[in-house]
């Protein structure tokens, strides 16, 4: 009894630190492209570019975190703090530049609270005999954007500025991390794999497995930054438009619940494969249907793999390399950051060249195609 009690307070700490970290710290953006927009803070062409430095700021933090010998605690814990107050600060500003610094912070806090406290989670719930509740933790950032985006659709109605929503959203953020602050891991709580007896080899497998994780980061990070804008164009003043983000992220909890379920249901790296196809017809659905069906067939289904890929992909790497858990999560997810980072880049050229974000939308939905085929059957 007093195992299960502890690993659901380890459980529930690392689900609240996510929601956190990445629901609002990373995701709270999105629903705010459009107020800041309309405010002349950004052009669409200019929040690609600052969504860039954001994805940027996770791959440095994901890769340190992967490495880090010492200080992992420390590191765990200003990661989840760091969020709080870095979303505080953005409501102190109103220039590109200013909101692309503080989006690279923002990605580089995530970074190191994602790798971290999936390390720390997946180990203590092994130790207590709950692995099973591992998946229901990657329910978090789902969680942080069906919350924050219905947070938004309220302070869109009320007409707040960008500045007053980004307080509200920090204000959210400090509550939740209030409740768990005392549980979250003391030092030697995470575990330091030190130099492995065995190298970790990238077999062709784990590399077909990175280069699809990759690969996925960068198909899906397009439609997501941009849904909430993408509806607004699409519907100016209607309150549809505000509900977009806020069923993106219902669909990515609801994603994690059937990927639960269906645990049994054939191999992990065929499981992986589908769910990126469905992704892929999700990106092109919201560019193919006009109007409110391809944007609500394209959260449904983006959403709805977004963090079932995640919850595979480490589920896959784990069975891949059992004793490089830590390491391969972070390359994994240092991987997913380039992809990220290559999207908004590419939004932003076509935006620029062609004034259109289509195309990029196409890459990325064939991009996606090709992230399945990879990890559909195992190379060894």
């Amino acid at each position: 009894m007093q195992d299960n009690s502890q690993a659901y307070r380890v459980a529930i700490c690392a689900f609240l630190s996510l929601v956190v970290a990445m629901g609002i710290g990373r995701f709270a953006f999105t629903p705010q492209v459009p107020l800041m927009i309309g405010e002349q803070q950004l052009t669409l062409t200019s929040a690609g570019i600052v969504a860039a430095l954001n994805y940027l700021g996770y791959l440095v933090g994901s890769w340190n975190a992967m490495r880090a010998m010492t200080h992992v605690e420390w590191r765990l814990k200003s990661g989840v703090w760091g969020a709080v107050l870095l979303t505080l600060l953005s409501g102190c500003f109103d220039q590109a530049w200013q909101h692309a610094v503080i989006r690279f912070f923002i990605g580089w806090a995530s970074g190191w609270a994602l790798v971290l406290i999936a390390a720390w989670s997946n180990e203590q719930l092994m130790q207590l005999g709950r692995p099973g509740l591992s998946a229901a933790v990657f329910a978090g950032p789902g969680t942080g954007i069906f919350i924050s985006g219905i947070l938004a659709v309220v302070l869109h109605d009320m007409n707040v500025s960008a500045a007053a929503a980004w307080l509200t959203y920090g204000a959210l953020a400090l509550i939740l991390v209030m409740l768990i602050a005392r549980a979250l891991p003391k030092t030697g709580d995470v575990h330091r794999s030190g130099p492995p007896v065995e190298p970790l080899q990238l077999t062709p497998t784990l590399k077909r497995l990175v280069w699809s994780y990759s690969i996925a980061g960068f198909g899906y990070i397009l439609p997501a930054t941009f849904l909430s804008q993408m509806a607004a164009a699409r519907f100016p003043d209607s309150a549809f438009a505000q509900f977009v983000w806020p069923v993106f992220g219902g669909a990515s909890v609801i994603g994690i619940i059937l990927g639960i379920v269906t645990r049994r249901w054939g191999s992990t790296h065929q499981r992986l494969a589908i769910v990126l196809w469905l992704q892929a017809l999700g990106i092109f659905a919201s560019d193919l249907l006009s109007g409110l069906n391809g944007l609500v067939i394209g959260a449904l289904l983006i959403g709805g793999g977004f963090l079932c890929v995640v919850q595979l992909a480490m589920q896959y790497g784990r069975e891949l390399a059992p004793q490089h858990a830590r390491y391969l999560a972070g390359l994994l997810t240092t991987g997913y950051a380039v992809g990220q980072l290559v999207g908004p880049l590419l939004s932003a050229l076509s935006t620029h060249f062609l004034h259109r974000l289509e195309p990029a939308l196409w890459v990325a939905g064939v991009a996606t195609v090709v992230a399945g085929a990879l990890v559909w059957r195992r190379a060894d």
